[in-house]
């Protein structure tokens, strides 16, 4: 019994073949959509390149970027065949085509829906490469002579003030580590000698952070330096007053921007996901019911249409019975053969069983 049978006829086929030629136009438009959002997402995320080194964030956009021109391929060539399912004779030119191409179209919507499931899982990637991309750029920022390293310092300061935040995980992250580079450093000072010597790792740590951690708004002049210590500054307590730095790590803001993102491009991709498959259902109501046209004869007459051919459990227990029939292919039918390779037994053992044993002949010699 088919699966979802619907009645058409002739101004119904050719209503639905209509309808479905514009459907499929509109779906060329949603993969250039799709393409246009894998390319941003490609963009954006190459600009953090350097905080974000992690090649496999880079999936994500270039499968967008590929279900995208392939939508437009695949539609495109729908709305070709569509068009001519109008006419029956224009139709038998796509006739041997159709089973593939809905075969195909229906791959590819699986397609997008795991692009869209890819779309709200790369949260957890994106954080881990944040984390180790952050903490890295932090380390090298005062390499600004090093090759390879020189851009980073400015890498990271644009960073924290585009997304008004400081540190990885907060200001307090820039205390643990030397963002001044030595070069820079008055090796006459006693305290800075003193600092670098107290440090086992000889490094110059200080409780200060870089200017792009300064907040703008702040009416005071911004505390950079000394930023624990309460007494360098006029009316200033560290314990009881914020300091006026963004108090966010780049690494929260980050993940925010690019989630809300993600959010975005994998609903507009859930969305394209639901239309491909209606575009598909109608498309397999067309193609069953123009199969049903030829078989008539009569291009004027009613039509069956269907989504499958048979219901899910005739097809489980015609699939097994192939099956079944391919075991039996296999076994050997031996009775009444004659052939003298086969080992048939006698017939004069059959009654010999487990319990009465022919005896075993001793031969005996002279």
């Amino acid at each position: 019994m088919a699966v979802l049978k619907v009645k058409f006829t002739k101004n119904k086929r050719d209503k639905l073949a209509q309808v479905l030629w514009i459907v499929n136009w509109i779906s060329v438009v949603t993969g250039i959509i799709l393409f246009s959002l894998g390319l941003f997402l490609k963009v954006e995320i190459s600009k953090q390149q350097e905080i974000m080194p992690d090649r496999q964030l880079h999936m994500v956009p270039n499968m967008l970027i590929a279900v995208g021109l392939i939508a437009c391929t695949i539609n495109f060539l729908g709305g070709k065949i569509c068009h001519d399912c109008v006419d029956i004779a224009k139709y038998l030119r796509w006739k041997l085509l159709m089973l593939p191409y809905i075969i195909c179209t229906f791959f590819f919507t699986f397609c997008i829906l795991v692009g869209a499931l890819m779309c709200y899982g790369m949260r957890g990637e994106l954080e881990e490469s944040l984390l180790s991309g952050l903490r890295d750029a932090m380390r090298y920022y005062k390499d600004t002579d090093t090759p390879g390293r020189c851009f980073l310092k400015r890498t990271v300061d644009l960073l924290q003030i585009q997304f008004q935040c400081c540190g990885n995980n907060d200001f307090r992250d820039w205390f643990h580590i030397q963002w001044i580079s030595n070069r820079y450093l008055d090796m006459s000072s006693k305290e800075v000698v003193h600092r670098l010597r107290s440090n086992v790792e000889g490094k110059y740590l200080v409780d200060s952070v870089p200017f792009s951690c300064c907040n703008p708004s702040s009416p005071r002049p911004c505390i950079q330096h000394q930023v624990t210590n309460s007494s360098a500054h006029f009316n200033y307590d560290y314990a009881t007053e914020e300091p006026n730095l963004w108090r966010r790590g780049c690494r929260q803001a980050l993940l925010e921007y690019f989630t809300q993102i993600m959010q975005s491009i994998g609903l507009t991709v859930i969305i394209t996901w639901l239309f491909e498959l209606s575009v598909l259902t109608g498309v397999r109501y067309l193609q069953t019911a123009m199969e049903n046209v030829l078989r008539n004869g009569n291009p004027d007459s009613e039509s069956d249409g269907w989504l499958l051919e048979n219901s899910f459990v005739e097809m489980a227990r015609s699939n097994f019975k192939i099956i079944k029939n391919l075991g039996k292919c296999n076994q050997i039918d031996i009775s009444g053969s004659d052939d003298p390779n086969i080992d048939v037994p006698s017939s004069s053992f059959a009654h010999y069983g487990p319990g009465n044993l022919p005896t075993k002949q001793i031969p005996v010699y002279s």
